[in-house]
């Protein structure tokens, strides 16, 4: 057939033939809107921030992963490793590489010298926002070119869900670490997935494109272009205006049933469920009184909170620990709400006229909004609440410098109660400390249990002392849980994922080299 000319389409490129015969050819570029103005920083050992894992996941395989489209624990299927074994005790663990897979942009093969370098950097604090997953580990050495074996001091509930594609577990290729040192690494990240790092426009966009040596074969589409848009309403637009094939939607319930209703669309309202959780520091006045952190918990309304994000596309918290993880504590005694309640116990802790307490928040819409309603309903209780808004980035970094006397984190996690109870909870993660994470009420009340439980080879008794350290934190009010959000994400009917969608671990839908547009 003899091409005269090329339109451009919505759909991909019409080649108009010399008999008037036109065959549209299909679209390789997906186009992704995300709500943010930033990714973070772009390496997957230091990034928590929901943009950034939903961007990074692309580029990065794990020793094994979830199967696409799943969370639950019992779906990890293997990724860079073909095989693993463990010993009878659960403290030592033997992964069989793949051979032959490529790090991206010629930088060689992976192998189990890159798995035990990624592995000793992630449990590594200055390289690792999630070191304290990896505090059970005595030994992570190469046995040969292709297999890996890793010791732990004990045996621990989540050993796979700390070596999938996911947070500290996702594999870096050790050339381009030496080559480029961290601070080059983290602006030109390279991994082994199927698309790989091309270009970073801060507040504008990130470049993916397709790595043709991926090893379960060659992407469908060609390039991925991630947006950086943090307005929902310019999001929307965009989305409607057939810019953006897949998209971060408002997360909110008129927007979704809007999205269901719309033609060509679909919507998806995914797990996990990020859940709201309002840290108190304990150790600023005046939340180092037990009577003010009551009080603060009772002022909170969850039910009101749930109607105003919606019931369809959130759900209430249970727990310090997100409903449906493995260990949460379905009834924990969480305080209700009681306004007068909460006036009395401020004015027996010596606060009669109320009190005002500050928190740095950041300025993505959904939070908030989120954090807006909460300061109207302390507010009702006497307590004001002055918010610092601050881009998202910049919320994540001074959060962790212990900075804010309040601060709400939106978080979904590996879901095994250990992991949030550890990374949350546990003096050790507590911020500003040697081996700080996200501990950011200073709490302690539950070390023994969690620490306990890590080591508990009875399933039963495990949960049980999982259970206790919930009823401890909760008692303590170190945290007052509030809300659980679920990812809400619309995308073209013309894009097959190439899996069924349940849900998300890193928080956007997983890209693969099988998928695809239709038409």
């Amino acid at each position: 057939m003899i091409c005269k000319y090329l339109i451009a389409g919505a759909a991909g490129i019409a080649m108009v033939a010399a008999n008037g015969t036109v065959a549209v050819a299909q679209k390789t570029t997906l186009t992704v809107g995300l709500a943010s103005a930033d990714t973070g920083v772009l390496d997957p050992h230091m990034n928590s921030a929901t943009p950034g894992k939903s961007f990074m996941q692309q580029i990065f395989s794990g020793l094994v992963r979830l199967k696409p489209g799943e969370i639950s624990p019992d779906q990890i299927e293997p990724d860079l490793a073909e095989s693993w074994t463990s010993s009878a005790d659960g403290k030592v663990w033997t992964f069989n590489l793949r051979k032959g897979v490529q790090c991206h942009h010629n930088f060689g093969e992976f192998t189990a010298e890159d798995a035990v370098f990624s592995l000793k950097r992630a449990a590594t604090r200055e390289t690792s926002t999630f070191s304290s997953d990896y505090a059970a580990f005595d030994s992570v050495e190469a046995t040969d070119k292709y297999t890996v074996k890793i010791t732990l001091k004990s045996a621990i509930p989540s050993l796979l869900g700390v070596v999938m594609n996911y947070h500290g577990g996702q594999m870096v290729c050790k050339a381009a670490v030496d080559q480029m040192g961290n601070d080059g690494f983290r602006r030109r990240p390279i991994g082994t997935g199927p698309f790989a790092f091309a270009e970073y426009v801060p507040q504008q966009y990130g470049k993916l494109v397709a790595h043709d040596a991926y090893f379960r074969g060659k992407p469908n589409l060609r390039e991925l272009t991630y947006r950086l848009i943090p307005s929902d309403a310019a999001r929307d637009l965009a989305f409607q205006a057939g810019e953006l094939d897949l998209v971060y939607a408002r997360q909110d319930q008129r927007a979704f049933a809007r999205l269901k209703e719309t033609a060509g669309v679909k919507a998806l309202a995914m797990n996990p469920a990020e859940m709201s959780v309002i840290h108190l520091n304990m150790t600023m006045p005046p939340l180092d009184n037990l009577k003010v952190r009551q009080a603060f918990a009772h002022a909170l309304d969850r039910d009101g909170i749930q109607q105003f994000r919606g019931r369809e596309v959130s759900r209430q918290a249970v727990s310090v620990v997100p409903s449906g993880y493995v260990g949460t504590l379905a009834n924990a005694p969480l305080l209700p709400h009681n306004v007068q309640r909460a006036r009395e116990l401020l004015a027996e802790a010596g606060f009669p006229n109320g009190i005002t307490l500050k928190t740095i928040h950041t300025t993505l819409p959904g939070m908030l909004n989120f954090m807006e309603a909460v300061q109207a309903q302390l507010r009702r209780a006497g307590i004001t609440l002055e918010i610092t808004p601050v881009e998202h980035a910049t919320f994540h970094q001074q959060i962790r410098q212990n900075l804010s006397q309040v601060v709400h984190f939106q978080a979904a996690r590996f879901p095994i109660a250990d992991v949030y109870l550890s990374q949350f909870f546990h003096s050790r993660a507590t911020v500003g400390t040697p081996t700080g994470v996200t501990n950011f009420s200073h709490c302690k009340a539950a070390d023994a249990e969690i620490d306990a439980a890590r080591s508990e080879p009875d399933q039963a008794k495990q949960i049980a002392l999982w259970h206790e350290a919930q009823r401890k934190i909760v008692t303590e009010v170190c945290a007052v849980p509030v809300n659980e959000q679920l990812q809400m994400w619309a995308t073209r009917d013309t894009l097959d994922l190439g899996y069924e969608i349940k849900g998300a671990l890193n928080l956007g839908p997983a890209v693969l080299e099988t998928s695809k547009f239709t038409r």
